[in-house]
């Protein structure tokens, strides 16, 4: 299941931006952060991929979902400019940004090369 994350809960479980100028993240494994908002139709259609993904990566993948219309100073903080953008976040490892739609061959692809998470 996605996790819909609030400017605190993001602070808590990936980034405290407002204390930390380096990046530091605070999650326990990898994590996949979709910048999305409800009339974008792109999200839409990457929204039930990233849903299949949380299930089959249950447990070694964190999924979590940022409404960029109610978490204006979070999409701001990454330069949020067109969406869907997700930042793909590897354990120990700088993140990595990517935009627009990707498909669920292409997700699972950045889940094995830079998250370096395979399958079950």
């Amino acid at each position: 299941m996605t996790e819909l994350l609030t400017k605190e809960s993001f602070l808590e479980k990936v980034f405290n931006f407002e204390k930390n100028k380096e990046w530091k993240f605070e999650g326990d494994k990898p994590a996949i952060i979709d910048f999305y908002a409800d009339w974008c139709g792109p999200c839409k259609m990457v929204a039930p991929i990233l849903e299949e993904l949380s299930d089959e990566y249950e447990g070694k993948v964190d999924i979590y979902k940022v409404d960029t219309e109610a978490e204006q100073e979070l999409s701001a903080a990454f330069a949020i400019r067109s969406i869907p953008s997700m930042l793909f976040i590897p354990a120990g490892e700088q993140p990595q940004m990517a935009q627009g739609a990707l498909p669920k061959v292409e997700l699972e692809r950045v889940i094995k090369e830079v998250l370096k998470v395979e399958k079950q």
